[in-house]
């Protein structure tokens, strides 16, 4: 069992918190403390199916199945062709469930609400049998108060999770209480929920002022008189400016409060240094303190240009983004913070600087997340609106008009704060933007982020600008503040001319691919081409990607693009699949060929990529097609010692300067236009190398083996140290190598992990999106001679050896601390 009695400081609220357990349940410990914040996740019983009269407070539940959250339970079971989710949900199980938790509370004067951070979907939740309300959508986060429902003694939360109605979701959802769930207690004077609102009007690097507004609300019966003092701390704890501002309120009433603070030589927020800081809001009366209410913000400014593009504290900025979904393969869709972490590092190393949340709200620790390693954050909250997609028969849209505007005053209200955020899109391909109707949609949902969040400009993700059939309406799309595109190249001459076409007919838009096809692949696959559609050789893959990336890069009026996608995910796939194929990095975290085309565009420090892998048996003589993506100036290529020539890379390239045959760089003369090189190679084992020049001297050299027979295991972790909190994880990466330690590219031997200490393991990934494996065994094969365990810490300090085996192969061992 998770120890719950902590405080995570990326967290919209850092506070104190305390509770004990009893034979009941949690007793919640009404403490001194202005206000407690206290994670709510342990000691939930559940039980999967539709169950009458669970939601009463004397419901027997002592047999159902007793677990922490978050819990995903579509994951728990098994890959079905004939799955209600169909390919879209990932050909995995879904219904209706029940959680419920039991907890006591004392006599207190105190306000206890309770906040769940997402639920899929269709939940309703129920306090000592009296429910609170519903929420069909399953990402939106929410909350109720409890106050006038608790009773001294023992209490029931019952939620009822219904994800039954199929199919409702275009890529894997999940099934449950899939995010954290808090208990907010403060006293009847205090700031709302998500009630403070920070942005930064004037920004310099001599001084910024910072605007903040704070709800604060009253829920006594009687007027109060109080101070709201506000305090800008800095990362290094230090108050660095402060304010305070005598209030009235009404008894039962809520006041909006207007405060300016000048901080003098701010650290700014960007991409490259995400300097963060808080503001303490304090409420007194007196000498007493009522609330405490922390809000990390960055100090930043943004600016969108229909000439220069994307500006970030008055510098232009390219978005080098990503797509990404909510899942993580065999973790399904309760995804650990630390697998974001690792994640997130992965695509910083690639030169990505910016993430797009398709096509739903993320959960608050992936918001925090961009906010402290510097993402530029495009935040969607619909994948619908009005109109049904083809493929989706139950799905948001026959919500959407009786909920999209709470559910959207809730998305923008829980991620305003964010300096990682800087648009919005408002709908990802809503089939409302070829209507009339769809206008009239987009002008409401336009007027609620104008109102509630004036700094950030509003996009919509438009797949039918220039469609033969259901075009995207002019009116509409110049309604939005940005014009954003999928699949800018598409239609027709599109395929060559991008965002000009437009650009000459709309001189004033402000254009952003919204998302875009990116360089695809399947990790360490190697196809040589055939005749088929999707059978082409990995030496052509790129091209489409390379094209539109040389135009994006080029043309600064293009703020940026979001290639689909960063990372694989479960669904939007057709059996025997379980998921789709699109990123640039696997679902076990494993980077593919198209991670380093990204990376040879978007960084500086000098690498070289080569492949395919060098083992081709069979083939000996044949003529083998090898591709290299570098930000090097020249590459040359050895094989087994014999030089196949040098290849140069210039993009972009320099025109005349001053004068003709003049230029402020020397051209490099480039051998090719694409924006990679290629050798073509007689076939034989050995060693490939390359070596990569800028300006004459070697600056990077790579090295590819053909590998032999599988022989051995390699394990590398990313930490060698764990967290006793019960939710740390440290990711095991396992190799199969030959007898000289070379991993072998095309192993796929059965893996088995032993876990001995306080740790556990609780998933085996290999990236394979043609494994059916149950997703939660723990015993399966590696792909393409790679797999990767997930391992667990639980609340217990102490030693954990992880050996790693397989038949026939030499095992291998690990040992990791688990401290506190």
């Amino acid at each position: 069992m998770k120890n719950i009695q902590y405080c995570l400081p990326f967290l919209f609220l850092t506070l104190l918190c305390g509770h004990e357990l009893t034979a009941q349940g949690i007793a919640v410990k009404i403490s001194k403390d202005a206000r407690q914040r206290l994670l709510f996740d342990d000691d939930w019983q559940f039980q999967l199916g539709d169950v009458q009269g669970a939601e009463e407070t004397d419901f027997k539940d002592k047999s159902w199945r007793t677990l922490d959250l978050p819990h995903d339970w579509s994951i728990e079971g098994e890959y079905d062709e004939n799955a209600a989710t169909g390919g879209s949900g990932g050909s995995l199980p879904t219904g209706i469930a029940w959680y419920r938790k039991h907890f006591s509370v004392t006599a207190n004067q105190k306000n206890i609400s309770i906040e769940f951070d997402g639920v899929y979907m269709n939940s309703e939740i129920w306090i000592n049998g009296q429910s609170l309300g519903k929420h069909p959508n399953g990402y939106i986060s929410f909350y109720h108060d409890l106050t006038p429902y608790l009773k001294k003694g023992e209490n029931v939360i019952a939620v009822k999770v219904d994800n039954s109605i199929q199919t409702n979701s275009r890529w894997y959802s999940g099934s449950g209480i899939y995010r954290h769930v808090w208990l907010n207690i403060t006293n009847p004077v205090h700031v709302s929920e998500w009630g403070t609102f920070i942005t930064t009007p004037f920004v310099d690097s001599l001084s910024a002022m910072v605007a903040v507004k704070t709800k604060v609300e009253n829920n006594l019966t009687s007027t109060q008189s109080a101070v709201l003092n506000a305090l800008v701390i800095d990362n290094t704890g230090n108050v660095v400016a402060e304010t305070e501002t005598p209030i009235i309120i009404s008894a039962g009433g809520q006041e909006e409060i207007n405060q300016f603070i000048n901080v003098g030589n701010p650290s700014l927020w960007s991409d490259v240094n995400p300097n963060m800081y808080k503001l303490k809001s304090i409420i007194k009366a007196g000498n007493k303190v009522l609330d405490q209410y922390e809000t990390p913000f960055g100090i930043r400014s943004i600016k969108f240009d229909a000439k220069t593009g994307f500006s970030l504290n008055g510098e232009q900025v390219k978005m080098n983004g990503v797509c990404l979904h909510h899942d993580a393969g065999v973790l399904g869709a309760a995804v650990p913070i630390q697998v974001w972490e690792r994640r997130f590092k992965l695509l910083k190393d690639m030169g990505c600087n910016a993430i797009r949340t398709s096509h739903n709200a993320m959960a608050p620790e992936f918001m925090d997340l961009c906010d402290e390693m510097g993402f530029l954050v495009m935040n969607e909250p619909f994948d619908e609106w009005e109109e049904a997609k083809g493929n989706t028969t139950s799905a948001y849209h026959i919500f959407f008009k009786d909920n999209w505007k709470d559910d959207l005053l809730k998305f923008i209200h829980r991620d305003r704060n964010h300096p990682s955020v800087v648009i919005y899109s408002a709908g990802n391909e809503i089939p409302d933007q070829s209507t009339v109707r769809g206008q009239e949609v987009l002008r409401q949902l336009m007027e609620v982020f104008h109102a509630e969040d004036p700094t950030r400009p509003v996009t919509t993700a438009n797949d039918r600008i220039a469609a033969d059939s259901g075009m995207a309406l002019i009116p509409f799309l110049e309604m939005l503040d940005v014009v954003g595109y999928n699949y800018v190249d598409r239609w027709h001459e599109r395929r060559e001319l991008f965002y000009s076409v437009d650009k000459m007919d709309h001189p004033d838009w402000l254009m952003i691919g919204t998302e875009n096809s990116g360089v695809r692949g399947t990790r360490g696959n190697y196809s040589l081409g055939g005749s088929g559609r999707f059978s082409r050789s990995y030496s052509e893959s790129m091209i489409r990607g390379e094209m539109l990336w040389k135009f994006t890069a080029v043309n600064d009026y293009v703020a940026g693009d979001f290639m689909w996608t960063g990372i694989d995910y479960l669904g939007e796939a057709r059996w025997p699949s379980r998921g789709a194929s699109s990123g640039v990095i696997d679902m076990a975290g494993f980077e593919k060929d198209s991670y380093y085309f990204y990376q040879s565009q978007w960084t500086d420090d000098p690498m070289i990529h080569v492949f395919p892998n060098w083992n081709w048996e069979g083939k000996e003589g044949e003529v083998i097609p090898v591709l290299a993506y570098s930000n090097c100036e020249a590459i040359e290529l050895f094989v087994n010692g014999k030089s196949f020539g040098e290849q140069k890379l210039e993009f972009p390239r320099p025109g005349n300067s001053g004068s003709w045959n003049t230029y402020d760089t020397p051209p490099i003369n480039g051998t090719t236009s694409d924006l990679h090189v290629k050798w073509t190679v007689p076939y034989e084992p050995g060693t490939i190398k390359a070596v990569g020049k800028i300006g004459g001297e070697v600056v990077y050299t790579t090295e590819i083996k053909t590998a032999g027979k599988p022989a051995g295991l390699r394990v590398k972790t990313d930490k060698n140290n764990m967290n006793s909190n019960g939710d740390d994880i440290v990711h095991l990466e396992v190799e199969v190598v030959d007898k000289d330690g070379i991993m072998v590219p095309d192993a796929d031997n059965a893996i088995f992990f032993k876990v001995t200490g306080p740790a556990k393991l609780i998933g085996v990934e290999n990236g394979n999106q043609r494994d059916l494996t149950k997703p939660q065994s723990l015993e399966k094969q590696a792909y393409l001679g790679l797999i990767l365990g997930y391992l667990q810490s639980t609340d217990i300090t102490g030693k954990v050896d992880v050996e790693v085996s397989s038949p026939g192969l030499k095992s291998t061992k690990v040992s990791i601390n688990v401290e506190k």
